[in-house]
């Protein structure tokens, strides 16, 4: 009967030993594969600020192509507008000049 005990006992220490093994095992697993996912994350953070960077540079220049196809519309709407007035002028000292004659 001891031994049959003592036989039991050392099936349960077994057990238990191999289920501290386990918990270990499964620790060690999630440790590891909790540093590779942050890992990852930063190298897609790090690429994610590099295409912002990358973007923010090709606006930028869009932004100044932008600003002077801008001007050149304000310079041009500025000159349709005089010569606008001066046809206008050119009209009134028509009409007037015939109707002086």
């Amino acid at each position: 009967m001891e031994d049959i005990r003592h036989q039991g006992q050392e099936l349960v220490e077994n057990i238990n030993r191999s289920r501290n093994a386990d918990q270990t095992f499964m620790d060690d697993y999630q440790e590891k594969f909790v540093e590779k996912v942050t890992e990852m994350c930063q190298r897609m953070k790090g690429h994610m600020y590099m295409v912002y960077e990358q973007n923010s540079d090709e606006m930028q220049v869009r932004l100044q192509e932008l600003s002077k196809v801008l001007e050149n519309c304000s310079r041009l709407q500025n000159e349709l507008l005089e010569a606008s007035q001066a046809l206008a002028r050119l009209r009134e000292d028509l009409t007037t000049s015939h109707k002086s004659e």
